[in-house]
């Protein structure tokens, strides 16, 4: 999953749906806007981008294994919760949640550390509900020869390019 926030404050919400973790090519994509979305407000970023999430994901519980989300799981090793702890939460629990991040912040040494690609800088995985070992060997196994994911990439795509 991934969102847009565009110029006239709406937001654009893309889920790609796929069943293995090394498939090539997504089996449904998922769009959703939100016409205005909450203003960003530092240390909570989780009120703007949960609202964008959710309307996608609650029609879809009953069928996800997993949600992977572009960011944080958990802030630091004593667990302060990111974005995907809070949608763990939402979804009381019951689907895994698994953070992606291109960036290391200060605090985020706990996340696992993926090489993938030629690249030497890593991704950062993080989550709830999944060993987070087992959600680092998932990431691994995503299919594209770069450092992100193909479905990952494909999902920033969408989402922005999405009318």
């Amino acid at each position: 999953m991934d969102v847009d926030y565009r110029e006239d404050g709406s937001a654009r919400t893309a889920a790609l749906l796929f069943e293995q973790w090394n498939d090539v090519q997504e089996t449904e994509t998922r769009l959703h806007t939100v016409p205005q979305a909450a203003p960003y407000e530092p240390g909570a970023f989780y009120k703007r981008e949960l609202p964008c999430l959710l309307p996608v994901l609650e029609p879809l519980a009953a069928q996800l294994g997993a949600v992977v989300i572009d960011g944080y799981v958990t802030l630091d090793a004593e667990g302060s919760p990111g974005l995907g702890w809070y949608l763990f939460q939402a979804l009381e629990g019951a689907i895994p949640v698994i953070g992606v991040a291109k960036t290391a912040f200060r605090g985020s040494a706990h996340a696992q550390a993926v090489q993938r690609g030629s690249g030497s800088r890593p991704l950062y995985v993080t989550a709830a509900g999944i060993d987070v070992l087992d959600a680092a060997e998932h990431l691994r196994q995503m299919a594209g020869p770069h450092r992100i994911p193909r479905l990952l990439g494909r999902v920033d795509r969408a989402c922005r390019e999405a009318i």
